[in-house]
């Protein structure tokens, strides 16, 4: 069964706490190459049949309203994946 795969990161100028703590942790662990983490979210969503371009258009309003908050979200990536 195909998924829509949904990634949700928050806005560049809203503080991003948690890939702070990231970012922090990483040298500690022997990863020295990084300078930046911002951490988003990702939600797949499984379609019974066909994606048609009704159920992607869906996918993005549920995106925009639901899955992200518009106020500090931004929706990045909406993408097919086939089974």
């Amino acid at each position: 069964m195909p998924r829509i795969v949904v990634d949700v990161m928050p806005k560049p100028e809203i503080l991003d706490p948690q890939g702070k703590a990231i970012v922090g942790a990483l040298p500690r662990l022997g990863f020295t190459s990084f300078s930046a983490v911002r951490q988003g979210k990702r939600f797949e969503l499984t379609v019974d049949g066909e994606v048609t371009e009704d159920i992607l258009a869906q996918a993005r309003d549920a995106a925009e309203t639901l899955l992200s908050n518009p106020v500090i979200e931004d929706v990045v990536n909406i993408e097919v994946v086939e089974a």
